[in-house]
């Protein structure tokens, strides 16, 4: 695979604070990458380093094997970038500005209007070609920063929050275009969404205080979730105490506890021991002694929840070296 973007010991420093501490990865052609972090982890900082838009304190930023500090205006060229809360220009009108940005990138005649055509069309704004920035939704301008940053079908892109303020349906939409890009293409996505990273990322990463704390595939981050492959059971009350002690007895299984829902139903939720799958067990067992069941539900576990115990733990060592 070609490496596309390359951070060797990444840190960027303001005074006293750290914003960025010692980052170093590489992304390569067609992944998309999920950045995730809490607010003053370092996400946006990292993002306009690896743009050009800061410099580093200390290590470096390459783009296709070359140096970000050495030839900043060529590298440029081949990134799109959505900052968060994109700039635009709120007394020009879509058409004009993506107009503006296509002759600043030096296209012209044809070629230009044909990019923005096609950059209006993947993201969908034609219905506001013709009104004022300043008088469109937070999701219209959201799209119209998005078309600026891909109108000269750049090989990196760089998206941050790419899809803020927009309703389910453009969420949708964006997802769907970053996915149908990214074959040829390096793609960094900083989201607060966490549906958003297993929708359309190949690879995630969890970053606080400006270091990363977990890369890997979201479906290795779940594998921390504390609640993978557990299972919740639903049954008859009468049964649940005995089918609790029945399932605890099974060599499989680390815990159960149950939950009395109401006068009828119970929940028993289940753990395994660690890399066992109990579904099919679990099941077969409840079956065979014919407890009336009414729902069984592997879980997969959540990122959020990942997402949260990975960040609380960092915070509080932390808290203990202060």
């Amino acid at each position: 695979m070609t490496s596309m973007i390359q951070l060797d010991n990444l840190t960027k420093a303001f005074g006293s604070l750290r914003a960025v501490d010692n980052i170093s990865l590489n992304v390569q052609k067609g992944e998309v990458l999920g950045f995730l972090g809490p607010n003053g982890a370092g996400k946006s900082t990292t993002m306009k380093m690896i743009t050009g838009f800061l410099s580093p304190t200390s290590g470096s930023v390459k783009i296709v094997s070359h140096d970000v500090a050495e030839q900043p205006v060529a590298i440029k060229k081949m990134i799109g970038y959505l900052p968060e809360g994109a700039p635009l220009y709120g007394e020009m009108t879509p058409k004009s500005f993506l107009k503006f940005i296509a002759e600043i990138r030096g296209l012209y005649g044809s070629e230009g209007r044909r990019l923005i055509e096609e950059a209006i069309n993947k993201v969908d704004i034609g219905k506001v070609l013709n009104q004022t920035i300043e008088t469109l939704s937070k999701g219209y301008k959201r799209r119209v920063g998005l078309a600026q940053a891909i109108i000269h079908d750049p090989p990196i892109l760089i998206l941050d929050e790419p899809t803020d303020g927009l309703d389910p349906n453009q969420k949708y939409q964006v997802r769907q275009l970053i996915r149908n890009m990214s074959a040829d293409k390096a793609v960094i996505v900083s989201t607060h969404i966490l549906e958003e990273v297993e929708a359309v990322c190949t690879r995630a990463i969890i970053i606080a205080h400006g270091r990363i704390l977990v890369d890997g595939t979201p479906e290795e981050l779940l594998l921390r979730s504390p609640l993978r492959n557990s299972l919740t059971v639903q049954l008859d009350s009468v049964d649940a105490q005995a089918a609790l002690s029945d399932i605890s007895r099974l060599t499989t299984v680390e815990s159960a506890e149950m939950d009395q829902k109401d006068s009828n139903k119970a929940e028993i939720r289940v753990f395994p021991k660690k890399n066992k799958n109990i579904t099919l067990e679990v099941s077969a067992m409840l079956s065979s002694r014919g407890y009336n069941i009414f729902n069984l539900n592997t879980e997969r576990g959540a990122l959020e929840e990942v997402f949260r115990l990975v960040t609380e733990q960092v915070a509080e060592v932390d808290e203990e070296n202060e």
